[in-house]
């Protein structure tokens, strides 16, 4: 009993070690580069740069790129940062439900104007890339009424009620750029 188990013991070992050496092979750079047309003029073979299984540009850990972010991209991120701050400090002023930097979403939750008690407003924003554009964020803004009786009621909303709060959060984001990179 004690054999069987002692050379259980020694295969888990050797299984291990096996796996642990197939792990480390795997870990190496890889070196594969392809010959191509040599330029006129050229002394030594020219060489085309081995692809990435990440793609072009490689892995980015937390979201950056490696072109920089003037752009605004930022890291951490998957939106523009520029248009996600703004977004953030436009609906402030609202409770918010949901805040998703990587989706680019941000949902407020219903909020009622102090000079108007029988109505609240919602917003929904969303970002939708990684560059400082005018059709980078859209958003969506509901109302209902208080009715006696019923209680709340979807209303209609204003038809440029979501083009002024983007136009608002483009702005905001215009003016975080320049504070950051200048004119």
């Amino acid at each position: 009993m004690a054999t069987m188990f002692q050379e259980m013991r020694r295969q888990a070992q050797v299984t291990g070690l096996l796996l642990v050496l197939g792990l480390l092979a795997g870990c190496g750079s890889s070196t594969a580069r392809y010959p191509i047309d040599r330029p006129k003029g050229a002394t030594s073979p020219q060489y085309e740069p081995p692809d990435s299984i990440f793609g072009e540009g490689g892995l980015s850990i937390g979201g950056g790129n490696s072109q920089g972010t003037e752009g605004g991209a930022g890291y951490g991120i998957g939106v523009n940062s520029f248009l996600w701050r703004a977004s953030l400090d436009t609906v402030s002023f609202m409770p918010i439900t949901t805040a998703d930097p990587f989706g680019g979403v941000i949902l407020t939750d219903w909020y009622t104007p102090s000079d108007t008690p029988g109505e609240r407003f919602k917003v929904q924003v969303f970002i939708l890339g990684r560059g400082l554009r005018a059709d980078g964020v859209r958003a969506q803004v509901f109302r209902e009424t208080n009715e006696t009786g019923t209680g709340w009621v979807s209303a209609q909303v204003a038809s440029n009620t979501a083009t002024d709060l983007e136009n608002t959060i483009l702005m905001r984001a215009r003016q975080l750029r320049i504070s950051q990179f200048g004119e």
